[in-house]
């Protein structure tokens, strides 16, 4: 039974950044949101806290689920009757995935159809939104990058989304399920996880303003990414699952930015000069005003298999589901530096540390 004749959202990985962004979006539209989460040891609902037990989100549920258990998606969506599930599960540490291979693609790509399967079995009418990923063009001779643009994986989780994408456009050509696959390049904000290149960056120099960190260790400098700010493409998730006709976008800016570079508009932000001396792993980013180095490169940052550049083509979004980017590459840093630096500020005056993890596993 539906409340209130409201239409009602399944999201898998409600605990992430997307999910907890699509979730606030959605609520705002007047959706009854259910939320699924693992069950872990120890608590990891800091992105959607504000959301519980709130008067202004009183149509907001979550579910302890996972999709590694086939028997517990099929349960979840026979009780809930979901008229829109959007798929954000998934193990997405890029760098991580070679490390448990298997895992990652049990989540990442089977979990995917285990979903759609249970859509078929119980012929819900629901829609399903898949998130796909801008790693599974990896290293492509083809830029900028689009929906026809040949798929070339370079990483378990850029080969376990690929599954993942197949098996959505294979649903919805053989059993006609609503199945659309959103292909996002990065995008980032303060709710990133602090494994991503991006997220360790602003925390990092933020950290180092305040004295309480001395240096930033990195790995590939030059690998250069398409970087958007997540609540905008939330809006496009949205906007894809409105359509008559389901269909695969490319949601980017358009735009293309390497790390040394975010590195550099970041460290401006806090009123330090970034300069680099040195070649390849010898290479250091000096702080030109105080000239200390807080910049390193440590080789245990590097991928097995590195993707040098991704730039995507949004033109189809932007046709048909009109849509585009409203925050530019310099004000995403900007948010992003000012959030960590007031969160670690509070930190110094309070005098309660905020947990901060030391490896950088993703971009």
């Amino acid at each position: 039974m539906k409340k209130n004749n409201k239409r009602k959202a399944l999201i898998t990985g409600i605990t992430g950044q997307d999910g907890s962004y699509l979730a606030e979006f959605l609520l705002s539209k007047g959706y009854y949101v259910f939320g699924i989460q693992r069950r872990v040891s120890s608590t990891n609902t800091q992105r959607i806290d504000h959301l519980y037990d709130n008067p202004k989100y009183p149509d907001f549920v979550t579910i302890y689920g996972d999709l590694s258990d086939s028997s517990n998606i099929l349960s979840i969506l026979a009780t809930v009757k979901p008229d829109e599930i959007y798929n954000l599960g998934a193990q997405s540490n890029v760098k991580l995935s070679f490390n448990v291979p298997e895992y990652t693609v049990n989540i990442s790509g089977l979990g995917a159809i285990r979903v759609l399967d249970a859509i078929v079995r119980l012929r819900l009418p629901a829609k399903f939104y898949q998130a796909s990923s801008s790693e599974m063009f990896g290293q492509t001779t083809v830029s900028p990058q689009d929906e026809k643009t040949p798929f070339n994986p370079q990483s378990p989780y850029a080969l376990s989304k690929v599954l993942a994408f197949q098996a959505t456009k294979i649903y919805r050509k053989s059993y006609s399920v609503f199945a659309v696959n959103g292909i996002l390049f990065n995008h980032e904000s303060p709710r990133r996880g602090v494994t991503f290149v991006t997220r360790k960056i602003t925390q990092g120099f933020s950290r180092i303003k305040l004295g309480i960190q001395n240096v930033l260790k990195l790995g590939n400098l030059d690998a250069k990414r398409d970087w958007g700010y997540a609540k905008d493409y939330v809006e496009g998730i949205y906007l894809m699952m409105q359509q008559k006709k389901a269909d695969d976008f490319v949601l980017a800016t358009g735009e293309t930015h390497s790390v040394r570079e975010f590195a550099e508009k970041a460290a401006a932000i806090l009123n330090m000069n970034l300069q680099w001396k040195g070649k390849g792993i010898r290479e250091k980013g000096i702080d030109k005003k105080s000239g200390k180095t807080i910049v390193e490169i440590d080789p245990a940052y590097f991928r097995p298999a590195e993707v040098d550049y991704l730039l995507g083509n949004p033109s189809k979004a932007r046709q048909i589901l009109g849509w585009k980017p409203k925050i530019t590459f310099e004000k995403l840093v900007e948010i992003m530096v000012k959030s960590d630096y007031d969160l670690f500020r509070k930190e110094v005056k309070t005098g309660r540390k905020i947990a901060v993890r030391r490896l950088e596993t993703g971009i």
